[in-house]
This record gives C-alpha cells, sequence and structure tokens, in this order.
C-alpha cells in the first residue's frame, strides 16, 4: 500500500524556530518544506513573550507554506521538556467482549484507567507511554490486541509538565492561527529516533543542545526513563565570545558559527581573523586557538553540569554512551571535549534527509516520525488535514480561516491535552 501522509511539524526553540512539512511514505520521510526564523520572546525554552513568540511562529509558517504554495492548518507540536516529569503508571482492566478477544476498545480502557493517577492542579499531562501490556500475567506484549485473555493490565510513564508552560505554548499556537493534531515531549520524539535500538534498550544519553538550554533524556530498555534541562546553551557561548573580544553579538555569532572549535588541543594557531570592536573603528586580530579557550571553557562547564545530573538521576554508567544533537552539535572539536570530560562514546545525530541535514532539526524531523508512527498503530491514516488549499496572491481569506481554527483550538483546549494525550500509545511500534 502506498499511501502518502502529510505532515506538518512544529519545534519552538530559544534560538529558533522551524516548521517542517514532510511526506511519510511507506514508512520514508521526505521533507518538501522548511520554515526556520529567529525565534522572539523565548528564553532557555520557556515562552517570555507570547505577541514576540506567535509573530515568529507566523514567520516561520509562511516561510514553509511558500516553498509548497499551501497553507498549513494543522502541527505536531513539541512541547519543552522544562519541569517535565516523569511518573510510573499502571492499568487493569476486564476484557469486554464475549470470545475474550482483546479489541480497540479494550486498549483505549486500559490506558485510560492507567490515568486514573491524581495530577496536581498545577500540572497537566501530556503524554502517556506505555512500556509493556500483560494478558493473563503473560508479559513484555507490545500490542495485546486480537489475543485471548480475560484480564488486560499495562506498564506505563506519564509524562506531566507545567501547566503554565503547556498553556502558554498552547495559546500561541492557537493565537498564530493552527491547530494542533498531537502533542509530543520534544525528547521523547527526538532522541526515540535518534538513537539506535540497542542504544535505546543499553542505556544511553541523548543530550539536545540548543541556543538557550540543554536537553537530557536518558533512554533505557527501550524507553525513555529520566529527563531534564540545563539553562546552558549555544546563545552563552555567543555572549562570552562578544565579551571577550569587545564585539556586537551578531559578529560574535558569526565569529562563532565560522571560525569556533570547542577543543583547545586540536584548534589552529595559524587561523588569524579580524574582530572589529564596540565603538571603536579598529580591528583586533584573533587565532583560532584564542577563540576555542573561550569556547571550552563555557562548554566544558556545560558538560560538568551534564556529569552531575547524571549523577543526581542515580545513573552509575551508561553503556551506550552518549548522543548529541541540537544547534552547538555542528562546532568543531565538540565530540572530542566530551569524550574527554564525560568518558564515555559520543557520537552526534544529524537528520539524513535533504533540505535538514543539520542536527538542529532533530527535534523537528522526529515530531514528524513518532506522530506517523502512532498514527500507524492506531489506524489513523488518511484522515489528515495538515495543508489546506493552495495559496494565491488575490486570495484573502486566510484572516477568517484562521479565526476560524483559532476558535477551534480554543474550544478544544482541553481535548488537545487531555483527550489527545489518552490516545498516545507510544515507544514500541514500529
Amino acid at each position: 500500500m502506498n499511501q502518502t501522509e502529510l505532515y506538518v511539524s512544529l519545534d519552538i526553540g530559544s534560538s529558533s524556530i522551524k516548521v517542517l512539512i514532510g511526506e511519510m511514505t511507506n514508512g520514508s520521510l521526505n521533507v518538501i518544506g522548511v520554515g526556520n526564523v529567529k525565534s522572539n520572546g523565548i528564553r532557555k525554552g520557556a515562552i517570555v513573550d507570547i505577541d514576540a513568540t506567535v509573530q515568529s511562529i507566523k514567520k516561520a509558517i509562511e516561510q514553509a507554506e511558500r516553498m509548497i504554495g499551501m497553507s498549513i492548518n494543522e502541527v505536531v507540536l513539541g512541547i519543552p521538556a522544562n519541569q517535565a516529569m516523569l511518573h510510573h503508571v499502571k492499568g487493569v482492566v476486564a476484557v469486554n467482549s464475549e470470545n475474550r478477544e482483546i479489541t480497540d476498545d479494550d486498549l483505549d480502557r486500559v490506558i485510560e484507567s492507567a490515568q486514573v493517577m491524581s495530577i496536581p492542579p498545577e500540572r497537566e499531562l501530556v503524554n502517556l507511554v506505555p512500556k509493556q501490556f500483560i494478558v493473563d500475567h503473560l508479559d513484555e506484549i507490545k500490542d495485546p490486541r486480537g489475543m485471548i485473555g480475560i484480564r488486560l493490565e499495562m506498564d506505563g510513564t506519564m509524562l506531566t509538565t507545567s501547566k503554565t508552560i503547556l498553556h502558554n505554548v498552547l495559546r500561541c499556537v492557537e493565537r498564530a492561527g493552527l491547530q494542533i493534531r498531537e502533542i509530543y515531549l520534544q525528547p521523547l520524539a527526538a532522541g526515540y529516533f535518534a538513537l539506535s535500538e540497542d542504544e535505546k534498550n543499553h542505556g544511553t544519553a541523548f543530550i539536545d543542545i540548543g541556543g538557550g538550554s540543554t536537553t537530557i533524556a536518558i533512554f533505557q530498555d527501550g524507553h525513555l526513563t529520566h529527563s531534564s534541562v540545563l539553562p546552558v546553551g549555544g546563545d552563552h557561548l555567543t555572549k562570552d565570545l562578544s565579551i571577550v573580544l569587545k564585539t556586537p553579538t551578531e559578529q560574535a555569532e558569526k565569529i562563532k558559527h565560522q571560525y569556533g572549535h570547542a577543543f583547545y588541543d586540536d584548534a589552529s594557531d595559524d587561523e588569524l581573523f579580524e574582530v572589529p570592536e564596540i565603538g571603536a573603528d579598529m580591528k583586533e586580530q584573533y587565532s583560532q586557538r584564542y577563540i576555542s579557550e573561550i569556547i571550552g571553557v563555557r562548554l566544558e562547564e556545560l558538560f560538568e553540569l551534564v556529569l552531575e545530573e547524571f549523577y543526581r538521576m542515580g545513573l552509575q554508567d551508561l553503556p551506550g554512551g552518549v548522543v548529541i544533537s541540537g544547534g552547538v552539535a555542528k562546532l568543531e572539536g565538540l565530540t572530542q571535549l566530551a569524550r574527554h570530560i564525560l568518558q564515555t562514546r559520543v557520537r552526534l545525530y544529524t537528520p539524513e534527509y535533504i533540505g535538514v541535514r543539520e542536527a538542529s532539526y532533530a527535534t523537528a524531523v522526529g515530531l514528524i516520525r513518532y506522530a506517523h508512527m502512532e498514527d500507524q498503530f492506531y489506524n489513523r491514516l488518511g484522515g489528515s488535514s495538515a495543508l489546506g488549499q493552495s495559496k494565491k496572491p488575490e486570495h484573502s481569506s486566510p484572516v477568517p480561516k484562521k479565526q476560524k481554527h483559532s476558535n477551534n483550538v480554543n474550544e478544544e483546549d482541553k481535548e488537545s491535552v487531555m483527550g489527545k494525550a489518552r490516545k498516545f500509545l507510544d515507544k514500541f511500534f514500529e
């Protein structure tokens, strides 16, 4: 069956907002549209200015729309892991049907029963990730449908986040005129496809180093077990360069990308460049080794904080090593420095799709693939309304259309979060 499904993912980050339009055909992703704009109104992964964030989302959406000449209606949304918590949950139900065959209905009921656990009023459910199903004490079942049994159980992980963080993100997406197809925790979607099956089983840390923050996700036995966010990222490197070199932030960002090197021992003394100073007409000359010292100190601090997080999580050993992704991952010498400090195997993850061969697109790609995996499991394929009509210059209906969507999202705010989360069967079907 050659069915093509369209998905649009929205990754709201501290330094940039990314929109990805992808076609999923026979399990393979084909990227047909990309929007990537600098984000405003976001600090350390959290929204601090609603209006500025809405404008940034609209710009990124428009950029992607121009590439395909169609309007975007709904998105798969990634929620940052700030203040995310993981709770172990268990659901138990009796099989309903007379012939004792487990159906979709039984599956829905056991997932609902797992959500009985009381959630504090300041928190909201984002995802429910089943670890295993148990049919009459027979465990480690991935999909119980079609089996015969009397008692159906489910062990899973409930992912909750701060209601404030979640609702602010939802409000921004709503005001940008978009509907939400699914919601996932960013490290869950990104890490699930960035890591190989062995890495997920053995115990591996997936580290996404973004602009304003660094997200750590630990996968063990095939599932996400820990998640944490550190308030240090690529923007801190830029700020350090700007202060030490006495140069504008914009210039410091360029220097970081063009000449930056994370590992002092491998940096070059011969590679020289000129830097304009703030408030002066003169330019100073620096070597790559000099700026690698500035960058290296900050990154060493970051990896020391990562180690502290590992100890706090109670991780003695990571047999699968560390996988690094995110915007800072393309910095030369980063893996060498990470190996030196973390004392384990380190590799970089970069999506291998045309148009998005950059580590910073790991989350945007992961969201699409994760949503497709779920849709396949639930047989929800074919009902996509991610894209609307072709965009024409003389056509002026987007305004009312967006208003309509805005209302829909508003009405379905709870459904978007709670109702949809009920259907979230993730993690182990591929």
